[in-house]
């Protein structure tokens, strides 16, 4: 056989994680700020060896922004190459139900925007789609 081995992808998984606004109207949308990447970006990470998809995400977004969150409509996966290595990260739309945000290395920002401020900010193309994804499926 000739030519490179296909590699097994990096497994993920992540929300796009939204709450009531604060001035009742309309929805707010959770980005974390990587400081290794100076990027921001919903709540994601990979998955730990035997941890379904649905727990990676839960778990991520609470070590992430500190909420507790419920899953609600699949969005679409993510796939995409990290140093050569193809990625594939599952995505939910999630409804924040409390928490506190703690900075620590990894998300040293969280930031609670309307959709547009969101989708501006968000340095990912990738990300922005998701973000129209959740908002066109979720029903607030």
């Amino acid at each position: 056989m000739t030519g490179t081995p296909l590699q097994d992808p990096i497994r993920a998984a992540g929300c796009v994680l939204w709450r009531p606004a604060v001035s009742g109207h309309g929805i707010e949308i959770a980005l974390v700020h990587r400081p290794k990447y100076d990027d921001w970006s919903h709540p994601k990470g990979k998955r730990k060896r035997g941890e379904t998809a649905e727990a990676c995400a839960l778990r991520e977004v609470l070590e992430e922004t500190g909420q507790r969150c419920a899953l609600g409509p699949p969005l679409p996966t993510a796939r995409y190459q990290v140093a050569g290595r193809p990625k594939e990260v599952v995505y939910w739309a999630a409804q924040a139900l409390g928490g506190a945000f703690a900075a620590s290395d990894e998300v040293d920002r969280l930031a609670w925007l309307a959709p547009g401020e969101a989708r501006a900010l968000l340095t990912q193309p990738r990300d922005r789609e998701l973000l129209d994804a959740a908002v066109a499926t979720s029903r607030h």
